[in-house]
């Protein structure tokens, strides 16, 4: 988990529509910058859809959602498409920026040993910089803390 207070890691990334976003874009804004595991699962689908639901209260307080997997642009925007996510889904399947905000973690499970994302959520502020980060956070409840957060 990266500490508050410290610089957010830079990254560029494609977007479900394969156009490259970046940190910077975002300057200026808060951002919301959520981690997860798999595009169209339980969890994952429950807090985008949360996340969703609350977006029109994020851009009042602005702030802009955007959510990291593993997962390819095409995954992405198939999982936009049939939720009406009205967020930006970033791709990540080189884990780059997975490893760069310290969200994979080694996992058991089944006697086999397998890198992870864990479910990870940062609060970043105008200037780039860390406020908050919940790790292991709960994929329904997540959206209304961050919310919350953002107070």
């Amino acid at each position: 988990m990266l500490e508050t207070g410290t610089k957010a890691p830079a990254f560029s990334l494609p977007d479900q529509n394969g156009e490259l976003r970046s940190l910077a874009d975002y300057l200026g804004q808060k951002v919301i910058l959520y981690f997860y595991s798999k595009d169209m699962t339980f969890g994952c689908t429950k807090q985008a859809c949360a996340f969703a639901d609350l977006y029109p209260q994020f851009l009042e307080k602005g702030a802009v959602v955007l959510g990291v997997s593993k997962d390819s642009v095409a995954s992405h925007k198939r999982f936009e498409e049939k939720y009406g996510l009205p967020f930006t889904l970033l791709s990540d399947p080189e884990k780059d920026v997975l490893q760069a905000y310290d969200v994979l973690k080694e996992k058991n499970s089944k006697g086999k040993t397998s890198m992870s994302v864990v479910r990870t959520t940062y609060l970043i502020d105008e200037e780039g910089i860390i406020v908050k980060g919940f790790e292991k956070v709960k994929a329904a409840d997540n959206p209304a803390q961050m919310l919350e957060e953002l107070e």
